[in-house]
């Protein structure tokens, strides 16, 4: 049987790259990125997009009909999206640790900005879950949402991972959380400004 792994994988790249290159959202991030103007508000906008844009690849380019006996088996499943959402999850933190480096300059602060680490968990559930079904067309929306929602959680993790960082350097961070308006109603009460002493334990609403 033909190892059809290579194949999608390249095609997936190169739907990817073209269509982030035209991003004209992508385009006007970096700028503000480069003029010292982005915050995290920048950074999960970003996320989105880059999201988006993966969660298009894989549609225009997976789906049963290409697929051996209309399956993403495993080892398909791993290469693919283990380096295509590794992908993303670098582009998210590297703009999500540049944004922090402009955070703490204008907040005269002379530490580092951390870049968070990838979650693999997330990304092992992805591909357990996308694989464990007959035929791929039936579990294809796991490469829609859930993408998105692993380039956001990127963000959150270096939030998280500075806050923390700060905070054991002996500084006071606080988190501070805006709603647009357009938020359901559990999020919607989330917002405010939190001291991150008081929402540091594993698993806070507020990340």
């Amino acid at each position: 049987m033909e190892d059809i792994a290579p194949k999608l994988l390249k095609k997936i790249q190169y739907d990817f790259k073209n269509k982030f290159d035209d991003s004209k959202i992508i385009r006007e991030l970096y700028r503000k990125v480069e003029q010292g103007n982005a915050t995290y508000k920048e950074a999960n906008e970003f996320a989105i997009e880059v999201g988006e844009l993966l969660s298009g690849s894989f549609k225009k380019n997976l789906s049963s009909s290409v697929l051996p006996d209309g399956r993403m088996y495993y080892n398909i499943a791993d290469r693919i999206i283990r380096d295509t959402l590794g992908n993303n999850y670098e582009l998210v933190a590297d703009i999500s640790a540049k944004i922090q480096e402009i955070l703490n300059k204008k907040a005269g602060i002379g530490i580092k900005a951390i870049k968070p680490k990838i979650n693999e968990d997330k990304v092992r559930g992805i591909v357990d879950i996308v694989s464990g079904k007959e035929k791929y067309d039936d579990i294809a929306y796991m490469l829609g949402e859930p993408v998105i929602n692993f380039s956001q959680s990127v963000v959150n993790d270096a939030v998280r991972e500075n806050a923390d960082f700060q905070y054991k350097a002996g500084l006071s961070p606080k988190i501070i959380r805006t709603s647009t308006g357009k938020c359901c109603e559990w999020c919607d009460k989330l917002a405010g400004i939190y001291d991150y002493e008081a929402v540091s334990d594993t698993g806070n609403n507020v990340f």
